[in-house]
């Protein structure tokens, strides 16, 4: 498979080599984008230097800070172009485990059951977990999730999970000129986007780490975003549901 590992970065001066280093160690074979939402830490600059020293890496500049969601989504669309087979989501701070990687792809790779569309880098599954993070946002995170799957009826334990895996043939139904999403709202946007068109998602465990270097783009309007939306979605689920049942002869 050609795969492209995206990596969005705003300030991650200081992390973004540790991770880089790690990341290319697990996974030699990947391409990597970093896609670079014009930090004035110099970021942008630092990722220049790697991909002209590394073939493997290549940098994509944006002109502002609009996002987890639309660095992803814009990144989605240039390893698309670029004939990418999959397509990985991976944190620059630190916090997602390299070796995590290849696991990952070896799963989306297997034809047939248990094979699948979309693998999700899991914390809320048998052997998966976080390090170093402090009780109240661990609760913050299990309540979300929870909360997502029984509205939007899922069984995707870590909807919010960054650490993923698609095919490009997965991404190529689903309409991401729809996607308006961010933060925590992305992943379970594209979660539940995924299964609407009839992914096979699976979830495989890891460990994941609070970040290592840099400070945390964390904010309540994130988890307000996410609980708005998943409520939104959610109602217009329970409508067409009932709609669905009045129109049964």
């Amino acid at each position: 498979m050609r795969v492209v590992v995206l990596v969005p970065t705003y300030n991650e001066l200081e992390a973004l080599p540790v991770t880089m280093d790690r990341l290319l160690q697990a996974a030699p074979g990947v391409e990597v984008l970093v896609i670079d939402d014009a930090s004035p830490d110099g970021t942008g600059e630092l990722a220049d230097a790697m991909a002209a020293a590394d073939p493997r890496v290549s940098v994509l500049h944006r002109a502002a800070k609009e996002g987890l969601g639309a660095a992803y989504l814009h990144g989605m669309r240039v390893a698309l172009e670029r004939g990418a087979d999959a397509v990985v989501e991976f944190d620059a701070d630190g916090s997602h485990p390299a070796e995590a990687v290849p696991r990952m792809l070896a799963v989306l790779a297997q034809e047939g059951r248990p094979g699948a569309d979309l693998v999700i880098g899991s914390r809320w599954v048998p052997g998966g977990g976080i390090v170093d993070w402090p009780w109240h946002r661990q609760a913050i995170s299990r309540l979300g999730n929870v909360y997502a799957r029984v509205m939007l009826g899922s069984a995707v334990q870590d909807m919010t999970a960054g650490c993923r895996a698609y095919t490009a043939e997965l991404l190529r139904r689903i309409p991401l000129a729809e996607v308006r999403s961010q933060g925590y709202c992305f992943q379970i946007d594209m979660t539940r986007r995924a299964q609407q068109v009839g992914a096979r998602v699976v979830e495989v465990p890891i460990l994941f780490r609070e970040r290592e270097l840099g400070s945390s783009k964390m904010t309540p309007g994130i988890v307000r975003e996410a609980l708005v939306s998943v409520t939104g979605w959610a109602v217009g689920r329970f409508a067409r549901a009932v709609i669905d049942r009045t129109r049964r002869p």
